[in-house]
């Protein structure tokens, strides 16, 4: 039997209990919704099984899709119920506490008594780099890596399960959080890290 290969789409949603699937052949118009349980120790176990299972009540491999959507909850999920990996963060230098001073936007403008949450990674597990980028890209003062992996060392002894690295200006110059990516690998091998990586 040939199947057209433009005519199937598969749609998925990782919810915290259920994972679900809807198959829409567009020739016909035909939907087919499938639904299984997340696995929470790996989201992509769950997802792969229930998508192998919808396919194959639908006769369709995975080569007979146009496309493939997935959205998902799990992250939405771990930062409303703060449940997630102990994170650390490298940031510029002088920029450490700006996830507690915001940008002075309130829910209610006018209570003075609002209570923001408590930024997701403690005060003691921002560290700070010597290091700046202007606005425009260019560099103005030179990645400190001696004093960037003794930061790295110091977030690996407080036990932090990822670290995040968020430099100023990086969008227009990213060498700094490159080198930093490089210098965490390196370091702590198989710690997720949100730095880019040099290809």
């Amino acid at each position: 039997m040939t199947v057209h290969t433009d005519r199937n789409r598969v749609g998925l949603d990782i919810g915290g209990t259920f994972t679900d699937f809807v198959l829409l052949d567009h020739a016909t118009g035909e939907l087919r919704l499938y639904k299984c349980l997340t696995t929470p120790e790996d989201p992509s176990a769950g997802a792969f099984q229930g998508l192998a299972a919808l396919l194959a009540d639908a006769c369709l491999g995975m080569e007979d899709l146009a496309a493939l959507v997935h959205g998902t909850t799990l992250v939405t999920n771990t930062i409303i119920e703060r449940r997630g990996a102990r994170v650390g963060l490298l940031t510029t230098q002088g920029f450490r506490d700006i996830l507690e001073m915001g940008t002075e936007q309130r829910y209610d403008i006018h209570d003075l008594f609002l209570r923001f949450p408590e930024p997701i990674v403690p005060r003691d597990l921002r560290r700070e780099v010597a290091e700046r980028v202007s606005r425009d890209g260019d560099i103005v003062t030179p990645i400190d890596l001696d004093q960037a992996r003794a930061d790295i060392r110091y977030l690996a002894e407080a036990g932090v399960e990822a670290i995040a690295v968020c430099m100023l200006h990086s969008y227009k110059n990213p060498a700094h959080e490159l080198a930093l990516g490089e210098l965490i690998a390196s370091e702590l091998p198989g710690v997720p890290t949100s730095a880019p990586r040099s290809r």
